[in-house]
């Protein structure tokens, strides 16, 4: 499925600001994997998606997805294989343009279509059923602007968007941490089954340990650019929070320190 090879990235090389953000990462998903990954700021996550998405090239190793070598293909081409949601609601949209706008360009540019066409029929009536399936009653407000829209709704429809074409890969980078507890839970609640009808392989960066440990069925724990646990199957199954942090300790040789993380147990 997707095969990521001994991977490297370091920003401003040669320089007093050098950084090492990815070292030697290497990681094999199959089909219909669900991984949550966790990690202190700094740790590397958010740098791992924008390689995968392409926002920019790897120093060294290579990406892989089923017989396609994305590693050197550029971010717009790789939108028709991978789905991406961000932390801030209104990345990944045109909060001027409405819903209908916003779901036809998304459709337009994963399922291969020209621009210019106009909406058909037919889409406007796709795009009515999937976003129906959210219960949130933005199937009768498909003319209103997306920048009027709540957090919470926003991502709906954002996810909506990059799901219409079933990704071969989803990445879910924090995708609920800008919102209310409520509104965050039942995001997460329609992702779990945009997931789990389309068997969707997913990586979700995530603050909170407890639901790394919940959701999906496998945790990858990064720090300093690299990747210290990859937990599965029945090591992972029954594991506490307090035995995460203890294996982070065995394999880093340093106690979690991060508050955003260990606030939100």
């Amino acid at each position: 499925m997707l095969t990521l090879n001994h991977i490297n990235k370091t920003f401003n090389p040669g320089t007093v600001n050098e950084r090492a953000a990815l070292k030697d990462i290497s990681l094999h998903l199959e089909p219909g994997d669900f991984v949550t990954i966790i990690g202190s700021n700094g740790a590397g996550k958010s740098t791992l998606f924008n390689m995968i998405s392409g926002n920019f090239q790897t120093d060294s190793g290579s990406i892989i997805l089923d017989d396609i070598d994305l590693t050197f293909m550029k971010e717009h081409k790789r939108a028709k294989y991978i789905g991406r949601l961000f932390q801030d609601p209104l990345k990944g949209t045109a909060p001027s343009m409405t819903i209908e706008e916003n779901l036809a360009l998304a459709y337009m540019r994963t399922a291969g279509r020209k621009f210019g066409f106009g909406i058909s029929k037919q889409e406007k009536e796709l795009f009515r059923e999937k976003l129906a399936k959210l219960d949130l009653g933005l199937e009768d407000r498909m003319k209103t602007k997306v920048g009027l829209l709540s957090g919470g709704q926003r991502q709906a429809v954002t996810l909506m968007m990059s799901t219409l074409v079933t990704p071969k890969v989803l990445l879910l980078d924090e995708h609920t941490a800008a919102l209310d507890p409520g509104t965050a839970d039942k995001v997460l609640a329609i992702t779990q089954e945009v997931v789990k009808k389309d068997h969707i392989t997913t990586m979700m960066i995530t603050h909170n340990i407890q639901s790394a440990l919940d959701l999906g069925n496998r945790t990858i724990m990064m720090d300093d650019g690299r990747i210290i646990l990859d937990i599965k199957g029945k090591e992972r199954e029954g594991m506490t929070v307090q035995d995460l942090l203890e294996r982070f300790k065995k394999e880093s040789h340093k106690v979690l320190d991060n508050d955003r993380i260990l606030l939100t147990k």
